[in-house]
C-alpha cells in the first residue's frame, strides 16, 4: 500500500489522541473531512490494501494527495471541530444534504417593544422566537388566524402597525377581536407583550395549561354573571381546542421531543424529522442525504443530527434508530447548542424508542423516510433531462454503439435452492413497461449461474430478425389445436442492454446464452450490477465500470435491478403459496406434520408428487383413504399449473 500511496504518513506518526483529520487532494481542496477516538486507529483503517477498501473510500484515498490532521483534548471537542470544518469547507466526499424546500415556521418577534407574530420562511430575524418547521403553510396559517381569537396580538407588518398609530384607528384585526390593538392604546405595550408570551408558550407546548385556565376563568365569570366576558373566554376556548385538534395527541402532554426515521441504501438517504411539543407534532421536516462514502447508520445519524440543529436548539429528548457509535459526544455538543438558545434545561438525551406509543411514531417516521427515499429516486428517474442524461451515461461509459433505448433487466430469486423463479423488467426511454414485464419458473439449476443461462436462453429463443416487431402473435387455444381469436402481445422486441443482477459469473453465464442465440442475438449488450459496491461488469472484463457518484445513469440502473427483485421476489413468495404444503392442506386430515412427514419420507416434494397412492399409504400416519385423496389432489394441481402455461413455460405477468 505504501507504494501507492506515497504521500501516506508512517503509522508511528499518527497520534492515538482523539482530534479531527482532513484529506486533500494535489490542488489543497479539502476532500473529506473526519474525527476520531484514536487518530492513528481511523486512519489506519484508510490505509488497508487496496482491495480490502469499500469503493467509494478507494476512490477518494486515491484523489487525496495528502492527509493532516488536528490533536483534541476530548470526543466532544473533536465533534466541534468536525461539525465547523465541515460547514466551512462543504467537502464533497462527506454526507452532502438535498433539501428540496424551505419549510415554513411560526416566528413571534419577542425581542420588539410590541411583538408580531407572522409565518415565515426566514430565519434570521433577529430576537424572534420560531415554532415549526411545519410541512404545509395553509394549515399553519388557518391555525395562527384561529390562535389570534384566543390571543389576540399584532399580526399585521410595520407600515400598517405605524400607519394605525398615526392615524388613530386600528385596522380590521382590532375590530374583529383578532388584535389588541396596542397601536391605539386599548393594551399597554407591556399588556401586550405578555399576550405574545402567553401565546409562545401555548406554542411552545404548554397548551393544556392554557385550556384549563381558560375554561377555570369562564367558570368563574358566568357563576358571577358576567355572560358577556365567560362569553370571550368560551370563544377563546374554542379557538384553542380547534388549534389543538389540528395536531392529534400521540404521546404524553409534557414530552418534549423529536423523532428521526431514516431509509438508506448505498448511495442516498432520507430522512423524516417529527417535532413533537406537549404531545403533540408541531411540525414536520424531511430532507434527502447523498453519500459519497458508505458510512454506517450510527455515523450517518450524527451527521443527520449536526445539520438538524445547525440553526435551531434542539429538545431535551431526541429519538433516533440507532444510537451513535460514541453517544455521549453529541448529547454534551447537543446540549451546548440548548445553551446557546437561552433555554434553561440544556440537558438533551439520546434514546432509541422501543415499545409503547413512542416506538410507533418512530417507525412512522421511518416508513414515511422509506416513501421519501422511493419518491426521491423516482422523481430522478422520471425526469425527461435527467433520464436522457442517464441513457448517454450508460452509453458512453458501456461503449455502446446507441443509447439503450430498451433496457432488460433480469434477476433470480429462490430460497435456499427451492421454487426457482426469475424476473425481467423492461425500460424504454428510461420508464417502465410494465405490460411487458415477465415471470420465469425454473424447474431446477445447479446454481444462480445456470439459472441466468436458462433464463436468458429462453428470452433470447424468442427474439426473431427477420419478422418485424410490430406483428403480433396468437395465443394457442386451450386444446393446443391451432391458435385462439386473442392477440398477444410479442416477445421478440429487441433490447439494446441485458441487465443481470450479479457479478462476473452471472455475466460471463448471459454472454454464454447470447452467443448460443447466434446472429438473431447480435449486437445486444450485457452488463451486471454487482450489489455490494454498486459495480458494473461488462463479460471478460478485468475491471469494473464505476458510474459517477449519484450520476442519473446510477439512478437508472439501481432502479432497474430493484425492480426486477422486487418483481422476482413477489413472483417467488406466490409460487411458495402454491407448493406441495399448501396443496396437501386442503386434503382433509393432513396438516403440517404429515407434510413434514411425508417430505422426509420421499425426500423431496418432487418425489412426493410422482408417488403411488400404495407408495403414499405406507408413510407413517397416511392411509388408504388419504393417501388417495392426496393422489388426487396433487394431479389436480398439476393439470391446473400446465393450462396458462405458454409454450416455452415462461409465465405471463396477468
Amino acid at each position: 500500500m505504501a507504494e501507492d500511496l506515497p504521500w501516506r504518513p508512517r503509522t508511528g506518526e499518527i497520534p492515538q489522541k482523539p482530534g479531527v483529520y482532513r484529506f486533500r487532494d494535489e490542488r489543497g481542496r479539502i476532500l473529506y473531512v473526519g474525527k476520531a477516538k484514536s487518530l492513528r486507529n481511523r486512519l489506519s483503517n484508510y490505509f488497508a490494501p487496496l482491495s480490502t477498501l469499500h469503493d467509494r473510500t478507494k476512490r477518494m484515498v486515491l484523489t487525496a494527495r495528502s492527509v493532516e490532521w488536528t490533536v483534541v483534548n476530548s470526543d466532544f471537542e473533536a465533534l466541534q471541530l468536525e461539525w465547523t470544518w465541515i460547514k466551512e469547507f462543504d467537502p464533497p466526499f462527506n454526507v452532502q444534504y438535498r433539501d428540496d424546500k424551505s419549510y415554513p415556521y411560526v416566528a413571534i418577534t419577542l425581542a420588539d417593544d410590541v411583538p408580531r407574530i407572522l409565518v415565515t420562511r426566514a430565519r434570521g430575524i433577529k430576537g424572534a422566537r420560531y415554532f415549526g418547521p411545519y410541512s404545509r403553510a395553509w394549515a399553519i396559517r388557518d391555525t395562527v388566524d384561529t390562535l389570534l381569537k384566543a390571543f389576540p396580538m399584532r399580526s399585521c407588518s410595520d407600515g400598517v402597525y405605524a400607519r394605525a398609530k398615526r392615524s388613530g384607528r386600528p385596522c380590521l384585526l382590532g375590530d374583529i377581536g383578532k388584535c389588541a390593538a396596542p397601536c391605539v392604546g386599548r393594551v399597554s405595550p407591556a399588556e401586550h407583550k405578555a399576550i405574545a408570551v402567553d401565546l409562545a408558550s401555548f406554542l411552545d407546548g404548554g397548551d393544556q395549561r392554557f385550556v384549563r385556565d381558560i375554561r377555570r376563568r369562564m367558570g368563574e365569570a358566568a357563576e358571577a354573571q358576567q355572560y358577556e366576558q365567560a362569553a370571550r373566554f368560551r370563544d377563546q376556548l374554542q379557538a384553542m381546542q380547534w388549534a389543538l385538534e389540528r395536531n392529534a395527541v400521540v404521546l404524553a402532554e409534557d414530552l418534549d421531543a423529536d423523532f428521526f426515521g431514516v431509509a438508506d441504501d448505498e448511495l442516498s438517504a432520507a430522512v423524516q424529522q417529527f417535532t413533537v411539543r406537549g404531545g403533540r407534532i408541531r411540525g414536520v421536516r424531511a430532507w434527502t442525504v447523498d453519500k459519497e462514502l458508505d458510512v454506517p447508520l450510527p455515523e450517518l445519524v450524527e451527521s443527520i443530527l449536526e445539520t438538524a440543529y445547525t440553526d435551531a436548539p434542539p429538545p431535551r429528548l431526541v429519538h433516533v434508530p440507532v444510537l451513535p457509535a460514541d453517544p455521549a459526544p453529541m448529547s454534551q455538543w447537543l446540549a451546548t447548542r440548548r445553551a446557546e438558545a437561552g433555554e434553561r434545561a440544556t440537558k438533551v438525551e439520546l434514546a432509541v424508542a422501543r415499545r409503547g406509543e413512542k416506538a410507533a411514531l418512530a417507525k412512522t417516521a421511518a416508513e414515511n423516510a422509506g416513501e421519501a427515499l422511493v419518491l426521491y429516486k423516482l422523481r430522478r428517474s422520471g425526469d425527461f433531462t435527467a433520464r436522457s442524461n442517464a441513457l448517454a451515461a450508460l452509453q458512453d461509459a458501456l461503449g455502446l454503439d446507441e443509447a439503450p433505448l430498451r433496457i432488460e433487466c433480469f434477476d433470480v430469486s429462490h430460497l435456499g435452492g427451492t421454487n426457482i423463479v426469475a424476473s425481467m423488467v423492461v425500460f424504454e426511454d428510461g420508464l417502465p413497461r410494465k405490460d411487458q414485464y415477465r415471470k420465469f419458473a425454473i424447474e431446477q439449476a445447479a446454481d444462480d449461474t445456470d439459472a441466468v443461462h436458462q433464463v436468458l436462453s429462453r428470452r433470447l429463443a424468442r427474439i426473431s430478425e427477420d419478422e418485424p416487431e410490430s406483428t403480433e402473435e396468437r395465443e394457442p387455444a386451450a386444446d393446443g389445436t391451432g391458435a385462439s381469436g386473442r392477440p398477444r402481445k410479442r416477445f421478440a422486441y429487441r433490447p439494446n442492454l441485458l441487465l443481470i443482477d450479479g457479478g462476473q459469473p452471472q455475466v460471463a453465464a448471459a454472454a454464454r446464452a447470447l452467443a448460443e442465440a447466434g446472429p438473431a442475438a447480435a449486437g445486444i449488450a450485457v452488463v451486471g450490477i454487482a450489489k455490494r459496491l454498486e459495480e458494473l461488469w461488462l463479460p471478460g472484463a478485468d475491471f469494473p465500470v464505476i458510474l459517477p457518484r449519484n450520476s442519473d445513469a446510477l439512478f437508472l440502473v439501481q432502479r432497474l435491478r430493484d425492480e426486477a427483485h422486487r418483481f422476482a421476489i413477489g413472483y417467488q413468495r406466490a409460487k411458495r403459496r402454491r407448493d406441495i404444503g399448501s396443496v396437501l392442506a386442503e386434503v382433509p386430515g393432513v396438516g403440517p406434520a404429515r407434510v413434514k412427514e411425508l417430505l422426509r419420507a420421499f425426500g423431496s416434494a418432487k418425489a412426493v408428487k410422482a408417488a403411488t397412492a400404495e407408495q403414499l399409504a405406507g408413510v407413517r400416519g397416511i392411509g388408504a383413504t388419504t393417501a388417495a385423496a392426496i393422489v388426487a389432489a396433487l394431479r389436480s394441481e398439476a393439470a391446473a399449473a400446465e393450462s396458462p402455461r405458454r409454450p416455452d413455460g415462461d409465465t405471463p405477468d396477468r
